[in-house]
């Protein structure tokens, strides 16, 4: 489960429904090759002997320091180990392996082949399961310093009886079974920064903020989570407590000028 981040509130400009005017050990290698000097086998001390007397040769300084050397170059060199993946690689692998067959086709059903399934389980707490999928827009330079994840489109689906249901929406707008979520955009949106969090007691919180304004910090996203009282994902004012009504349709504002 991936967490949401905190935003900041300020002045932002956009059209949107509900509201006239609203804000949107080191591992670096030595590239160096065993040097192979020639030397005598070093030793502390040599004992032999000649005509019968005994004659001890101390072997110098030098000598012994060189064999050290080449023992220490000799155990470095050899096959570097392949590099290990880090913890959060291997978690991530893991969640991408872990998906259901049924969920990923349940999934591709609803939005296509290629997509990817953020999250599952009992996700608003009712008991029954649910996922969050999405056609997710690979990171570029260019968006590259946006946090979250960049999609096209996103559902979130239950399982009723064994058959897979579409809950909410998130494409050129933000719908559920009633209609237009409430802050939606009334221009098209081509592309969303989704973030999320699951929340212990009040489940799935998403976080979808249009991709031309996910850029400026001051722009509160538009908040979608469970309603258990009407039973479904609805959108949230800014306070992020209270849910906003759907409309059956969006109405283009008009001009205040005369």
């Amino acid at each position: 489960m991936y967490a949401g981040q905190g935003w900041k509130a300020g002045t932002s400009s956009g059209n949107y429904f509900g509201r006239g005017k609203s804000l949107m050990a080191r591992s670096s290698q030595n590239d160096g090759s065993c040097a192979n000097n020639g030397a005598s086998t070093p030793s502390f001390k040599r004992v032999s002997s000649a005509l019968g007397a005994a004659r001890i040769r101390r072997v110098p300084l030098k000598s012994l320091f060189a064999y050290f050397t080449l023992a220490i170059f000799a155990v470095g060199c050899g096959t570097s180990p392949a590099p290990q993946q880090t913890p959060a690689q291997n978690e991530a692998k893991a969640v991408e392996l872990a998906v259901p067959e049924d969920i990923q086709n349940a999934a591709d059903a609803l939005l296509g082949r290629e997509t990817k399934v953020l999250a599952f389980g009992d996700l608003a707490k009712t008991g029954k399961q649910q996922f969050l999928a999405a056609n997710v827009i690979p990171k570029t330079p260019k968006n590259n310093a946006i946090a979250g994840t960049i999609v096209t489109r996103a559902v979130v689906a239950e399982n009723d009886g064994g058959k897979w249901s579409e809950l909410f929406r998130c494409d050129e707008h933000l719908k559920n079974q009633k209609g237009y979520l409430g802050l939606t955009p009334l221009e098209t949106i081509s592309g969303w920064r989704i973030q999320f969090e699951q929340d212990p007691q009040n489940g799935l919180q998403l976080y979808l903020t249009p991709m031309k304004a996910a850029a400026d910090p001051h722009v509160l996203p538009i908040g979608v989570r469970w309603n258990p009282a009407t039973k479904r994902y609805q959108s949230l004012d800014r306070t992020y407590e209270h849910f906003l009504p759907e409309a059956a349709t969006l109405d283009t504002p008009r001009s205040s000028l005369r």
